[in-house]
């Protein structure tokens, strides 16, 4: 479903202080108290907001292409303008920072990109065609920059999550659970009832539950992990390969 958190990541190693680029940097001041943290505010949906983000923040070792959204809308309804907008928004701002920042990590001869997609990139639903057309574009394009950067000690990868109790799906559960007099824990039961009922978990993934598996694909532990897709969706999509 819709991805984590909305934010755009850019860290770079200042000695063993990490520096970033973030939307949601003050959260994380608290675990990184020692760390120097620059927020940007920009519209990566647009090549001048991803032009203020790159002067004010020129290099990175990590990239966590995370920026976008989602919305449900029946096929025959989303317009032209509303493909495109979407198509800039979650996949465009990706390859503009990758082709900002990966040339540098490839210099330097060590880097970690990350794309943050969804299961629906592989589990297509009908009711959000438009979004995971988008999220399949972030496998193919992830793929394909792992492939060009070979052998360089940068490594690309996706992260697929599943439903997880984000900003987004967590504000459209307590909409939900609202509107029909219900709890949000019995509205996201009743979502992956009907819509995602092939759910192992049975509950929505916690933020910090994909966090994790970021985490580890930005580490030096995953030196041999390039150019694939890891999926964190609660086993969801039933292929097992």
């Amino acid at each position: 479903m819709l991805a984590p958190p909305l934010s755009l990541a850019a860290a770079a190693k200042q000695g063993s202080i990490p520096r970033f680029a973030n939307c949601a940097g003050s959260s994380q001041r608290g675990l990184f108290p020692k760390g120097e943290f620059t927020g940007v505010a920009a519209d990566l949906a647009t090549p001048d907001g991803a032009a203020a983000l790159f002067a004010q923040v020129q290099n990175a070792d990590i990239l966590v292409n995370n920026v976008g959204t989602g919305r449900p809308k029946p096929f025959f309804e989303i317009v032209d303008s509303e493909w495109i907008d979407l198509f800039e928004l979650n996949v465009m701002s990706g390859i503009r920072a990758s082709r900002h920042y990966v040339p540098n990590m490839t210099k330097r001869g060590w880097g970690r990109v990350v794309f943050i997609s969804s299961e629906s990139a592989l589990a297509i639903p009908k009711d959000m065609i438009d979004y995971a057309m988008t999220k399949t574009a972030q496998l193919a394009i992830a793929r394909g920059l792992a492939e060009e950067v070979g052998g360089t000690g940068v490594t690309v990868n996706s992260v697929l999550p599943g439903p997880t109790n984000s900003e987004i799906m967590g504000g459209w559960m307590k909409a939900t659970a609202k509107e029909q007099g219900i709890t949000q824990q019995e509205a996201e039961q009743q979502f992956l009832q009907t819509m995602r009922p092939t759910s192992l978990l049975n509950r929505f993934a916690t933020t910090e539950e994909v966090a994790n598996l970021v985490v580890y694909v930005c580490s030096e532990q995953a030196s041999a992990t390039t150019g694939t897709s890891l999926r964190v969706d609660g086993g969801v999509v039933r292929t097992i390969a």
